[in-house]
């Protein structure tokens, strides 16, 4: 009877999944540090404890995911949720929290080097179509027509960006949408193949995320552009650029999409094109007009 207990939890327990909290940087585990039950105190050896943990889990069965552990936002749910945030309890209840809402990797035996890049970009992208979100939602809406301001900006968005799948023809298609606002540079990314029939595919976050970043842009009317880049089979990529202007994608000629391409973003110095692309001016993606701004 004791042996077939064992067994049973044993596969209870491959089919229970696990989440890791984990600390990706230096900083972070430095802040971790100043409590007491917290008892690493090198992040090398840290790191390395947690990846032998996820390989443990891997083997015994187990679907393992990895989500990104930040200090100060740890604190915040202590304090609110009235936790003492100095046990490993607390620290269990804040993953699964930002296990069940956050971004989060799935650990397939990859080395950790390779997974923490994915993962902190994948952060940074629900972070910012978090916030592109709450700033749309707080556009409340338009004192002429009534029209809720976000929504109609993210549905303008959504044509534009249908419309410049739909003209990009087949390949494999990267894009990237970028615009600035008042305190940050939002920036948005999109990967898509389409074949040579049939419509292009995409992932449904990301498809969401790029037209929020696109409708912010849209709705404030600042200075948002959007950058294309399709491979194909035995051809050089090829790279088009717009800019956004009155609600639509105004295409940039060759010579504005080289300049683009070949200047460095935080030194203004110039960069050495890519051998086997080529530079192209950006084409009419056939969108409807926008309506009139109000």
């Amino acid at each position: 009877m004791a042996h077939t207990d064992t067994t049973m939890r044993r596969t209870l327990r491959r089919e229970a999944p696990s989440t890791v909290g984990l600390l990706a940087d230096a900083q972070d585990f430095a802040a971790m540090r100043h409590y007491r039950t917290f008892t690493f105190d090198d992040h090398t050896v840290y790191l390395q404890q947690v990846e032998s943990l996820l390989k443990t889990l891997t083997a015994q069965g187990v679907h393992t995911t990895v989500a990104l552990f930040d200090p100060e936002d740890y604190a915040e749910f202590c304090a609110e949720s009235g936790l003492d945030a100095d046990t490993g309890t607390s620290r269990s209840r804040f993953t699964a929290e930002i296990a069940a809402a956050g971004a989060t990797v799935t650990y397939t035996g990859q080395r950790l080097s390779d997974l923490i890049p994915v993962l902190v970009s994948r952060a940074v992208r629900q972070a910012t179509w978090e916030y592109a979100t709450l700033l749309l939602a707080d556009l409340g809406n338009c004192a002429d027509c009534g029209q809720d301001i976000g929504r109609a900006a993210f549905d303008r968005a959504s044509h534009l960006l249908m419309r410049l799948l739909e003209t990009a023809g087949p390949g494999t298609h990267h894009l990237v949408c970028s615009t600035p606002t008042e305190n940050d540079q939002f920036l948005a990314v999109l990967h898509t193949h389409r074949d040579t029939t049939g419509p292009a595919r995409l992932d449904s976050a990301e498809g969401a995320e790029f037209a929020t970043v696109l409708a912010v842009a849209i709705a404030l009317e600042s200075r948002g552009g959007v950058v294309l880049r399709t491979s194909a089979p035995d051809s050089p990529d090829r790279v088009h650029g717009w800019r956004l202007a009155h609600g639509a994608l105004a295409p940039l000629t060759a010579g504005e999409v080289f300049n683009a391409y070949c200047t460095d973003a935080d030194t203004g110095e110039p960069v050495s094109p890519e051998s086997g692309v080529e530079y192209c001016a950006g084409f009419d993606i056939g969108a409807d007009p926008a309506e009139p701004h109000h």
